[in-house]
């Protein structure tokens, strides 16, 4: 059973840096295409980013290009995002999600294409 842990989240000032972890159990990482996306309050659960199975690629949506990073290291079974210059509208639940098929022509940005999702972790930007 493959489960995935959020960490990382919590309340920070518009302008501030969090650091989002993504822990995967049950098997190796290695092989998913990792991605992270998130859900404010009312909203619907948007995409956010999302990084290959072999680290080659990465797509960011454009209101967290320059200020987010994703990054993995498959040795921790761990996934990263960096979010800096935090502003109120990042202000959302935080989820990681896994897909597992690694041959797909363009990197999955929909939530049907992910396979394992984690419980979520909040992130809170004051103003």
């Amino acid at each position: 059973q493959v489960q995935l842990v959020e960490s990382g989240g919590g309340l920070v000032q518009a302008g501030g840096s969090l650091r989002l972890s993504c822990a995967v159990s049950g098997r190796t990482m290695s092989g998913y295409t990792m991605g992270w996306f998130r859900q404010a309050p009312g909203k619907e659960r948007e995409f956010v980013v999302v990084i290959s199975w072999n680290a080659g690629s990465t797509y960011y949506i454009d209101s967290v290009k320059g200020r987010f990073t994703i990054s993995r290291d498959d040795a921790k079974n761990t996934v990263y995002l960096q979010m800096n210059s935090l502003k109120p509208d990042d202000t959302a639940v935080y989820y990681c999600a896994a897909d597992r098929w690694r041959y797909r022509s363009m990197l999955p940005v929909t939530s049907a294409e992910y396979d394992y999702w984690g419980q979520g972790t909040q992130v809170t930007v004051s103003s």
